[in-house]
């Protein structure tokens, strides 16, 4: 496949003018013009990268990619060598942010979904745009087990911020992946009584306590490696194209 071809594809796919973003969604390194092999993960960080020089992928596409919004723009030092590595070895680099955060069926929000068993009901933000999902477990749990579920299927154990009504059971769930921790006041607001997210604030502890809401953080990269996974996994079923998630493991 051609690599404007498969920019062409997943832009139809995901949609990225339908969004404002902090950094460039498609081609953000141009490489080879022929794509037989693509390597997926969460970050075009160093280790990636060379995972795929590793397995002569032609393309790399990521959630984490370059260009991000306030960045120094020289490409130097730690820039500087990642793309380097990426020109020398002629790897295309893909990178889509927020459009993969949404994407209804392919976005990290719908597979955290998927893998807690929340049965989605809308966007917090009223609007096919949000960030940030909203929807129902089939039954009431009590804090402890919705965290020993998250600890299950991300196989990470999150950090749980209980309110000050400890025993207090969860059925309606609000998430955002990634750094989504201050959509916890929305949650409050629309009255659910849990709320996801992979980052979280100092300010967010007291929230959670004080406005008695169940929270829990549960990893940036932990809630954000599926997305690209299953958009890597539509590819090979929908295109026929050869594709590897690779999972740099990141605490954060």
């Amino acid at each position: 496949m051609n690599n404007l071809q498969l920019e062409k594809i997943l832009n139809e796919k995901l949609s990225p003018q339908l969004i404002k973003d902090y950094a460039p969604n498609g081609l953000q390194v141009e490489g080879t013009s022929t794509i037989k092999h693509v390597v997926t993960g969460v970050t075009a960080s160093q280790a990636l990268i060379d995972k795929a020089v590793q397995l002569n992928a032609d393309a790399l596409l990521v959630h984490h990619g370059y260009f991000w919004k306030g960045e120094p723009e020289p490409i130097r030092g730690m820039k500087g060598k990642r793309i380097r590595t990426l020109i020398k070895n002629d790897i295309n680099l893909y990178g889509y942010h927020l459009p993969l955060d949404i994407h209804p069926q392919l976005g990290n929000n719908a597979e955290l979904a998927r893998l807690l068993d929340i049965e989605v009901e809308g966007g917090m933000e009223g609007n096919e745009q949000s960030v940030a999902m909203f929807g129902r477990l089939n039954k009431p749990v009590s804090g402890a087990d919705f965290a020993a579920k998250i600890n299950s299927v991300l196989n990470r154990a999150p950090l749980h911020i209980a309110p000050e009504q400890e025993d207090k059971l969860i059925e309606t769930v609000g998430w955002c992946t990634g750094g989504g921790q201050d959509y916890i006041e929305l949650a409050v607001k629309l009255g659910l009584d849990a709320f996801v997210s992979g980052e979280i604030s100092e300010r967010t502890t007291y929230t959670a306590r004080e406005m008695g809401v169940h929270y829990f953080a549960a990893g940036h990269h932990a809630t954000e490696r599926y997305g690209v996974k299953a958009l890597g996994e539509w590819l090979t079923q929908e295109h026929g194209i050869q594709v590897t998630f690779i999972d740099i493991d990141n605490p954060v």
